[in-house]
């Protein structure tokens, strides 16, 4: 072929390296060669982890569109770099021969740190980061991003303790420093340590000619890590390493897939006979999907967009799985439970009638006594999930209703000039105890447990909030303005919202789900 062959690459110092590793292969066979240097998105947008520019392929898309308006014929990728599915038209080339596949940590002064309880490390990736704080869950680790000049010269300016590095970057451009080591433990990102070729499909004249310097071993391997890659659906966004290589004719694979913050962990590793390793990445993925890495992979997806939804209770996972999938929902307890000590005094006697209004007092009454010094007569409360426990745990319920003020109305009309005893929170509305009082009912009321406010800050991103009690509404309040739709779980709860949300919603019966479900029909 006598067309000089145009070679796309990035124009950082490592990208001209390795399409200048390929341009003297290609020289070699006796092709003519130029290189094209294009800058890319990655390199220009230095101020923000790779994870949050929120572009798959954010160091190939330049060089995609180079390639399909026909400025180059090949372009010159690091193979991790590149997304598991290639744009309409254009096709993996060629691999070369792999470089180091294992990540480098740079130290200064010495290792000491990494038997210290606090210590600070700089990386840019996902990966890196889960698995540092997998090992070392007490670490710091802090963003680092740019060329390899730049990110050794961060590391010596600021007060950290190491960097880690891929070894195949720092070594072709031969600046490891005396103070690295090799982190052998730590499962590489799929394809680390490659280097790829792609052009356009229809070009069948340079397809020929890059299967000349096609590394095959490094194909073989690569491609295993790339479907178990794209099996697991991860990209950027996802904490996972994969490494296959080839060993006295086998195939042997290892694979991770984490949580952001290194909390979470699901391996797999597995060794087949070369010949016998076409499905070795999928089958491995599929393992990781069968051990919960489904739900890993969904609350990943989750997070890398904005939340939309608050919940002013803690959701379960189980919950979180019901939302619709416009839905990304954060939660937290907004109102936290301090059960009190009770003394025997309250109980001495039968009480003849007793008011429990939520699960917490039921909880703090059987925290204090046991049930058989329960001696309670009739016993009334508000919301069936309470009445079930009550069932369960104390006794038989002679009445109950949806909520406190209808409860009040109840007992008006039927223990008329008697007392009764309302075990509840240090706050609480103030409706059934008045309601009680100005008809001549009197009423004991004892303390069971104390609720504190302890909700957070959220996004002004956030659509609607989730509220659970009044307590919940409160607790919100004290840190957020009333913005949004406030969905409910009950009238009372609603009743206070609408003293300060414009766009007040109510579950139809009061469980989490139906909360839930009523945050769906806004998104249908």
């Amino acid at each position: 072929m006598s067309k000089t062959i145009r070679i796309g690459t990035r124009d950082s110092e490592l990208a001209l390296w390795q399409a200048k590793t390929v341009q003297s292969q290609l020289e070699q066979l006796g092709h003519k060669t130029v290189l094209v240097p294009i800058k890319s998105t990655g390199d220009i947008v230095l101020d923000k982890p790779l994870y949050e520019l929120g572009i798959t392929g954010i160091f190939t898309k330049t060089l995609d569109i180079a390639m399909l308006n026909e400025d180059i014929d090949i372009a010159v990728h690091s193979l991790k770099d590149v997304p598991t599915l290639l744009p309409n038209g254009i096709v993996q080339a060629a691999v070369i021969k792999r470089g180091n596949v294992n990540d480098t940590l740079v130290y200064k002064n010495n290792e000491e740190f990494l038997s210290a309880r606090d210590a600070v490390i700089a990386t840019g990736s996902l990966r890196r980061r889960a698995q540092w704080l997998n090992r070392y869950p007490t670490h710091t680790v802090v963003g680092l991003r740019g060329n390899v000049n730049s990110r050794l010269e961060k590391l010596e300016q600021n007060d950290w303790n190491a960097a880690i590095f891929a070894a195949a970057g720092i070594g072709r451009l031969n600046m490891r420093p005396e103070n690295s080591i090799n982190l052998s433990w730590m499962i590489p990102a799929p394809a680390q340590g490659a280097v790829m070729i792609t052009a356009l499909e229809k070009d069948k004249d340079i397809l020929d000619i890059c299967t000349e310097i096609n590394h095959e071993e490094t194909e073989i391997c690569t491609t295993i890590e790339r479907k178990f890659l794209r099996q697991l659906e991860g990209g950027c966004t996802a904490p996972i390493g994969a490494l296959a290589f080839i060993k006295n004719e086998e195939v042997n694979f290892k694979g991770i897939l984490l949580s952001k913050d290194g909390t979470k962990k699901i391996e797999v590793s597995k060794i087949v006979l070369l010949g016998n390793h076409e499905r070795l990445g999928e089958d491995c993925a599929d393992y990781i999907i069968s051990r919960g890495g489904k739900t890993l992979m969904d609350q990943l997806k989750r997070n890398d967009k904005k939340t939309n939804i608050y919940s002013t209770k803690t959701l379960t996972e189980d919950q979180l799985q019901l939302f619709h999938n416009d839905v990304v929902a954060d939660s937290n307890d907004a109102i936290k439970i301090s059960l009190n000590r009770l003394p025997k005094s309250h109980i001495k006697e039968e009480l003849k009638h007793v008011i429990i209004t939520s699960k917490n007092a039921v909880e703090s009454l059987l925290n204090n006594y046991g049930k058989e010094e329960l001696k309670f007569k009739h016993i009334y409360c508000v919301g069936r999930r309470t009445r079930r426990m009550i069932k369960t745990r104390i006794g038989e319920v002679k009445h109950y209703e949806a909520n406190a003020k209808k409860l009040a109305q109840y007992l008006v009309e039927n223990i008329k000039g008697e007392a009764v005893t309302y075990f509840c929170s240090d706050l609480r509305l103030d409706d059934l105890p008045n309601i009680l009082a100005e008809n001549n009912i009197t009423v004991n009321e004892v303390e069971a447990y104390q609720t504190k406010y302890d909700s957070k800050k959220i996004e002004d991103t956030v659509d609607g909030i989730m509220f659970y009690s009044p307590s919940t509404v409160e607790s919100f309040l004290k840190q957020n303005k009333a913005k949004g739709i406030a969905f409910c779980i009950g009238e009372t709860t609603g009743n206070i919202a609408r003293q300060y949300f414009e766009d007040v919603r109510i579950a139809k019966v009061p469980t989490v789900e139906s909360v839930i479900e009523l945050v769906n029909e806004h998104y249908v």
